[in-house]
């Protein structure tokens, strides 16, 4: 056995075989930096060149040091604001001094470990800072396209705009409105565009085809002022004399806003290559940490891990942080060589490129998720503050909301009385979240609308019930009861009145299990449960569904779909909207047609998902003539819905495998159905081997006969012509599961025995026919104390 290689020999190596994909990478990537670096110092109120030497040492220094393989970091819109705020209040050699400060933060940040704990920012702020920002960009840069001046703040940039909307002219608007449109147009190139012209980055395209025809035509527009070459700009910062307490705010606040949208960068970009080595974003930090010190040190912008160029070096198919590196070194020579070239960018020209990165800070795929979570008034305020204050400001005003909002839900009920349809009907109360101390006056003051002696119906939806409305709760209904009323309480949440007495009434040493989800429980606990509580048929009585009165006694059916569309039709309907016209499920599914075993509740699967056949014994006769159902249905999932997965389940305690044992009089129904058990039969008592593994593993004898009894229908599966044909090819796998009643786990077949499902260690046998089983050999042991 060879030595491995040498840490060195090792890099080398990787550095071979990558380079070929991290040098093209490595240009794109340049290409694309260079006039978003230029366009951010514009912003920003900092030298053009500040912006190169920070894309510079972001590439180089960040891309050597940081966590992450792909990302690539430099100046950022992000902090476009703030840079501007704190170069107006303090002068550029300060600011760039709290540069260096907040890289040695995050340094400390990042030897400290508290990487992932940025991420514990709610996204609703983060992303309402980034469209916040977004909107001051667009709002000033607009003035610049239109041929005019942005103004001192966002107010006065809006109330500007109209004026300068109507006197918009000349050469400059021209070239700003055209550089926006070719950014717009270009992502929509039709697909017959050969493939090398999509890839020409957009950005650079509009900067350099718009400064050409500006040059051609000799346009009397502004243009990009550098005031020298990069090594001139090269100078140490300025350390504050005054007002410290507002640099040490502008310290933090660059480094916190820097180390969230870094990390944040960092983790979008690994999520969009599979593979990819996982990002250490404690490393992160501090390689985001030493760029940020050192560029401060030459006189350059923060920097941060910034998702556009990172995505871009993606999508240019960069394999290692060499592309970073590259592109930062490409910075280098271009600022050294060709910084002549810069001066003739129009003002407007970059000025239309910021509008265009401004507008994509505001995504509206974000604004759709939050108000799918309820989160989107915290991103709306965080952009007001952001707009309207200061960027910390508005962050803070976020972060506040976010925190009464969490608080909110945790501590806060919805109450809702519903009055009856009909006179002298059932009043329903609803009641759902978590009923608190906080929540009793309302709760008292909606259960004062229901007049005496009326039939009262309480939905608890709870997953919280403290002493306090436990105690209004439960003394409301003994006087509705005294005052010739019913109370009915219908518990759908996992904490409520039923459960609070049942917690009680056992003592320290009574361990029952608590609530579960109805779609967990049979009807005969849930419709059950109030009846063993207060003495009277809970699920039973009056309902208000239709307007008309019902009687549930003794049809638990009707009551299950009354539930069903009372809580979860609603919650369902959006999956089979989707699956209105046609199934693609992903596996056909076998098994016994016993009311203990639930395939969907059992295998965490929902709607669309099995292609369910069920028959006593989960047996599999697929030879044709009277058996022609179950071949039919395999044919079906086959040929039509391409399944990739075939499973036959048995379970504990079966009934077939015990009237396999008794012999069932051949001539009835039941006698002639499970004479196809009879191979199995035979073959558990020749011996088979996962007989002979359940036995040593404790199994009884009916729970081997209907393991050997899974085994024995796949193999007649397996015999099958469609499905054999596609094992071979690969398009199939076929699979065995066991589902022992008694302790609720499951098992599947691996090789020539069952092992426990919760184990990880299960091998290529768990999914291959047992005909050709495998030698992995697992103990039949659950970890989890299930029984052996």
């Amino acid at each position: 056995m060879s030595a491995p290689a040498p840490p060195l020999s090792a890099a080398l190596t990787s550095l071979r075989e990558n380079i070929r994909y991290d040098l093209p990478a490595s240009l794109v990537v340049f290409l694309v930096a260079v006039p978003l670096s230029l366009g951010i110092a514009v912003a920003s109120d900092a030298p053009l060149t500040a912006g190169l030497i920070a894309a510079a040492v972001g590439g180089i220094v960040a891309g050597a040091l940081g966590g992450s393989a792909l990302q690539v970091s430099g100046p950022a819109a992000g902090l476009t604001v703030i840079v501007a705020d704190l170069v107006n209040r303090f002068g550029w050699g300060v600011t760039c001094a709290i540069t260096v400060a907040a890289g040695l933060l995050q340094i400390v940040f990042g030897f400290t470990k508290v990487g992932r704990a940025a991420l514990a920012i709610s996204p609703a702020v983060v992303h309402g800072m980034l469209a916040g920002i977004g909107v001051t960009i667009v709002l000033g840069q607009l003035h610049v396209v239109l041929g005019g001046e942005q103004q001192d703040d966002a107010l006065a940039n809006v109330l500007a705009l109209p004026g300068q909307l109507i006197s918009a002219h000349g050469p400059a608007t021209m070239l700003g409105l055209a550089v926006i449109a070719i950014l717009l147009a270009w992502p929509r190139l039709p697909k017959a565009t050969p493939a090398w012209i999509k890839g020409i980055p957009a950005p650079l395209l509009a900067v350099v085809a718009l400064t050409v025809v500006a040059v051609v035509l000799a346009l009397p527009v502004v243009r990009v002022e550098v005031g020298g070459s990069v090594l001139d700009a090269i100078s140490l910062p300025i350390l504050p004399t005054s007002e410290i307490g507002g640099v040490i705010v502008g310290v933090f606040t660059v480094a916190i806003i820097a180390s969230i949208e870094s990390l944040l960068s960092a983790v979008a970009v690994e999520r969009m290559r599979p593979g990819t080595p996982s990002t250490n974003l404690d490393r992160e930090l501090v390689g985001q940490g030493a760029g940020n010190t050192l560029s401060g040190l030459l006189g350059g912008l923060p920097i941060t891990g910034v998702i556009v160029r990172s995505s871009t070096n993606a999508a240019a198919g960069a394999r290692s942080r060499v592309s970073a590196i590259l592109h930062g070194v490409w910075i280098v020579v271009f600022s050294v060589a060709l910084l002549g070239l810069v001066e003739q960018i129009p003002m407007a020209v970059l000025a239309g490129l910021l509008v265009h990165i401004g507008a994509k800070l505001v995504n509206v795929g974000h604004m759709r998720e939050l108000h799918r979570h309820g989160e989107f008034p915290v991103y709306v305020v965080t952009i007001l503050g952001v707009v309207f204050i200061d960027l910390l400001t508005g962050v803070l005003i976020g972060l506040g909301l976010a925190l009464l909002m969490v608080l909110r839900r945790v501590v806060w009920a919805s109450i809702e009385v519903q009055e009856p349809r009909s006179e002298g009907g059932t009043w329903h109360v609803v009641v759902e979240g978590a009923l608190c101390f906080l929540s009793v006056p309302r709760l008292s003051r909606r259960l004062a609308q229901i007049p005496e002696g009326a039939d009262v119906v309480v939905d608890l939806v709870t997953d919280y019930l403290d002493h306090a409305a436990y105690d209004h709760l439960s003394e409301w209904e003994e006087r509705h009861r005294l005052a010739g009323g019913t109370v009915r309480i219908d518990e759908v949440g996992t904490m409520g009145l039923v459960a609070r007495r049942e917690s009680t009434a056992g003592g320290p040493g009574d361990r029952r299990p608590g609530p579960v989800p109805r779609f967990l429980s049979p009807w005969s606990v849930w419709q059950a449960q109030h009846d063993a509580t207060y003495g009277q048929g809970w699920g039973h009585g009056h309902s208000e569904d239709d307007g008309h009165e019902h009687s549930d006694d003794a049809d638990p059916i009707l009551t299950g779909l009354r539930e069903y569309h009372r809580r979860a039709a609603g919650l369902v309907a959006p999956y089979l909207s989707d699956l209105a016209d046609g199934q693609a499920p992903h596996a056909w599914f076998l098994t016994c047609s016993d009311s203990r075993v639930v395939p969907n509740v059992i295998t965490s699967s929902g709607p669309g998902d099995l292609f369910t056949v069920r028959n006593v014994g989960n047996l599999a006769p697929v030879g044709g003539g009277a058996d022609d159902s179950v071949g039919a249905t395999v044919e079906y999932a086959l040929d039509t819905l391409h399944v990739p997965t075939m499973v036959v389940c048995g379970h504990s305690g079966c009934g077939a495998m015990q009237a396999v044992s008794r012999e069932v009089d051949a001539d009835t129904s039941l006698g002639r159905w499970l004479g196809g058990a009879a191979e199995s039969t035979s073959r558990n008592r020749g011996g088979h081997p996962v007989g002979e593994h359940a036995r040593a593993g404790g199994w009884g004898d009916v729970d081997q006969l209907a393991m050997v009894n899974v085994a024995v229908q796949l193999d007649r599966l397996a015999r099958h012509p469609g499905v054999a044909a596609a094992v071979d090819e690969g398009r199939v796998r076929l699979v065995g599961l066991f589902f022992d009643i008694a302790t609720a786990r499951m098992y599947v077949l691996d090789g020539d025995r069952f092992v426990p499902a919760s184990t990880d260690r299960l091998g290529a046998g768990a999914s291959s026919t047992p005909a050709e089983p495998t030698t992995t050999a697992f103990p039949v042991a659950d970890p989890d104390g299930a029984r052996t």
